[in-house]
């Protein structure tokens, strides 16, 4: 471990300038920025998110002897639709995120997200959005748009709306991916999240920028449920030269979907023997009051600046990693 910085000072300026590109992006659009907290009393029931937790001995209404968990936020998204319910317009915000995950090539536990909401846009809306925001930071070849259905069909010539345990079974085998762990889970979704994780994601976006939308409905408990088809969600995503860059969705408004889709999530935490997690009751009286039509996005900054720069590791533009933070 050493005390110096990972981050150049060249790529340092580098990095600056990029965000300068974007807050001028969201200025000339008049999206206004925000700021929210990084530590809140309710967190994310996501079964594939971890949140980091901390002790708090000082809430009005907890005992003073007795602390009250609070957690730093994996994303600042429920703050924000909070402000929207306030009666807020068009918002960005680049912060900081905490995901208790394993440090790697592209990851850091803390690293820095871009996240806006567009009132009135529609999932297709933003991505055409984001897809210019990239062009500017990025230049290089016109994004392209892909359904889940559709890459699935192209890549592994499977529906991933119809097809069974057993046939998703009998492909990861073909693939050369299956283990036991995985088929005594028994669970679909998660074979679809595996096989898309490990044999179609190093396929996508590797010339130019790739978004893939409409994904399954367990898939994207914050998105709302197609019009068009029951079984997927308006959720997209967007890859680059190997990097997943963005999470997106037409949002969720309906407060009473929202705690069921909560619920099933704690449910499958129970199943996997993970803890279950508190719903955020503030959010949910926010989606009570009125969150108006809107689509949002995580878009991660380090990793933006990765493909900027062409550096191979995140280290390489961040100032301090995990590993001599």
């Amino acid at each position: 471990m050493t005390w110096q910085t990972t981050l150049s000072w060249q790529n340092a300026q580098k990095r600056a300038a990029v965000l300068q590109q974007i807050r001028q992006f969201f200025a000339e659009r008049q999206v206004i920025e925000v700021e929210t907290p990084a530590l809140s009393q309710g967190t994310v029931t996501d079964v594939y998110l971890d949140a980091f937790t901390c002790k708090y001995n000082f809430l009005a209404d907890s005992p003073a002897d007795q602390s009250a968990d609070l957690y730093l936020q994996t994303s600042p998204e429920f703050h924000m639709k909070r402000l929207l319910a306030c009666g807020y317009g068009c918002i960005f915000q680049i912060t900081k995120a905490f995901r208790h995950e394993e440090s790697g090539r592209n990851h850091n536990p803390e690293f820095t997200m871009l996240e806006w909401y567009r009132i009135g846009f529609d999932q297709f809306d933003l991505m055409h959005e984001v897809a210019g925001l990239l062009q500017i930071v990025l230049g290089g070849s016109k994004a392209v748009f892909t359904s889940y259905q559709d890459i699935f069909m192209q890549t592994v010539s499977i529906d991933p709306l119809t097809a069974s345990f057993d046939e998703l079974v009998e492909l990861l085998n073909k693939h050369g991916k299956s283990a036991d762990w995985i088929v005594e889970m028994n669970d679909p979704d998660f074979l679809l999240q595996f096989i898309f994780t490990e044999i179609i994601e190093p396929t996508i976006g590797i010339d130019q920028p790739q978004f893939i939308y409409d994904f399954p409905i367990a898939q994207a408990s914050l998105a709302k449920r197609s019009s068009d088809d029951p079984r997927v969600a308006q959720r997209f995503e967007c890859y680059y030269r190997g990097i997943e860059l963005v999470n997106g969705f037409n949002e969720l408004t309906d407060a009473t979907e929202q705690v069921i889709r909560f619920e099933e999530d704690n449910r499958k935490r129970t199943e996997q023997g993970l803890a279950v997690k508190p719903i955020d009751v503030n959010f949910i009286a926010a989606l009570s009051h009125g969150l108006p039509q809107c689509s949002g996005v995580a878009l991660g900054i380090d990793r933006l600046i990765m493909l900027a720069l062409d550096c191979q590791n995140i280290n390489e533009v961040v100032s301090f990693g995990i590993e001599n933070a």
